[in-house]
């Protein structure tokens, strides 16, 4: 069999046999038929949160599938879309999706899943477009769950941000809206003690805001700050704000590494999904040659968790190569870490050296405890964080409801989607 890995090559599946069907009945019988089995997106989690020792399912094959619901102002996608393949199709329909990742290569329903988001004070995750789920569940068969209909609540809830642990979604149907353009804009050196009286300025500056910091120096290397147009509002941003400088070509959010990777800057407009992701969907950022880690943590105490890294600096700069600050508003999805609350994530690429990283991801864990911090379910982590999800008990019954064979379980799943107390070690 051909050795697969994901995508930063520090994971190897351990499954013994990899499928690619080419429609959902197909699929279905690969399900039915399988002792354990998981699905396999595009591969951009940093942990073994897909690996399977039985049967791996790639969604690839699936017909891309894309009805727009004009009059419920929604898109239906198949499971292996990407958003890569999704927005520009939208976009030619004359819609769009209220947010998107930073990377367009990523598929609509491993992100989902794992609760992944893009950036903005009035915007949830990707998760929280979902109007309506399509799972092939443990038996082989196709149930679908929508958030508008009384009888799937409470269910849909817990399904949504799923970890794939309740079957194979084979379609995601999302809310949109008309499409519109967004213009996008960075600023230099930003110095981090404006934090503590401009916390809600600066991220109030666009549609979406990224900070990025290498934590040197004292400053955020950089600002993206993206920003909706409404009619003809072209109007320049200032030249320097909040002692930071506009600056004066294009960047990318790694120092040294060239911006014609990144989505076009410098104010020129352009539609939604060509200026809401940081990378550009013709070309791949990197070869992944990189590991990542994400912390959210409650808005209200943003500022003390990137104070508490600061007093770590000298340890985490060696280690990463950058960081990124966003926020994220609060959502009723069970296992979401924006769960009931306005958060701040804390997001960091570090090099590829696991045994260099994981001493300093155990600090990062250590000083960001007090702060109630939920972790990136696809990134890497060492502290089990399931006391930090109220609703973590009930989404073990609904586990247990749609696979009480722990068909789509793993060694991942198995042990963090356990009600624990919070900062217990996996092990």
């Amino acid at each position: 069999m051909t050795r697969l890995t994901n995508w930063a090559g520090n994971v190897t599946f351990s499954a013994a046999r990899v499928h690619r069907p080419r429609s959902v009945r197909q699929l279905q019988q690969l399900v039915a038929g399988a002792d354990r089995v998981r699905a396999l997106g595009t591969g951009h989690s940093f942990n073994s949160i897909a690996d399977t020792p039985g049967d791996l399912i790639s969604l690839a094959g699936l017909p891309p599938d894309f009805v727009v619901d004009t009059d419920r102002s929604r898109v239906t996608a198949s499971g292996g879309m990407t958003y890569g393949q999704l927005a520009p199709r939208l976009h030619e329909a004359g819609y769009a999706l209220a947010n998107l990742g930073s990377l367009p290569h990523i598929s609509v329903a491993g992100a989902c899943a794992t609760g992944t988001h893009g950036s903005g004070d009035g915007v949830g995750n990707l998760a929280t477009a979902v109007a309506a789920i399509a799972l092939v569940t443990a038996d082989g068969e196709l149930v679908t769950l929508d958030r508008d209909r009384p009888a799937d609540q409470p269910a849909f809830s817990g399904a949504v941000v799923g970890l794939g642990s309740l079957g194979v979604a084979v379609g995601l149907t999302l809310a949109i809206e008309p499409t519109y353009l967004v213009s996008q804009y960075v600023y230099d050196d930003l110095p981090t003690d404006v934090l503590d009286g401009h916390f809600e300025e600066i991220f109030g500056a666009g549609y979406s805001v990224s900070l990025f910091t290498d934590w040197r120096g004292g400053t955020f290397n950089q600002m993206w700050v993206k920003r909706r147009i409404a009619g003809q509002d072209l109007a320049a941003p200032e030249p320097r704000w909040l002692g930071a400088r506009l600056a004066d070509g294009p960047r990318h959010p790694v120092p040294g590494m060239s911006p014609v990777y990144c989505t076009e800057q410098l104010g020129v407009p352009g539609p939604w999904h060509e200026r809401l992701p940081h990378f550009r969907l013709d070309f791949t950022p990197s070869a992944g040659r990189e590991l990542q880690s994400e912390f959210m943590l409650p808005r209200a105490r943003a500022v003390e968790a990137i104070r508490a890294i600061e007093a770590i600096s000298d340890v985490v700069a060696p280690v990463v190569q950058i960081s990124e600050v966003r926020t994220i508003a609060a959502d009723e999805l069970w296992l979401s870490p924006a769960y009931q609350r306005d958060s701040v994530g804390l997001h960091f690429t570090w090099i590829d050296d696991l045994a260099a990283v994981t001493p300093v991801l155990t600090q990062v864990e250590e000083r960001l405890a007090p702060l109630g911090p939920r972790p990136h379910w696809g990134k890497l982590f060492t502290v089990n964080p399931a006391g930090r999800y109220q609703r973590m008990p009930e989404f073990s019954e609904l586990r247990r409801g749609y696979d009480p064979a722990g068909k789509f379980g793993n060694d991942f799943l198995d042990a963090y989607l356990t009600p624990r107390r919070p900062g217990s070690p996996l092990r």
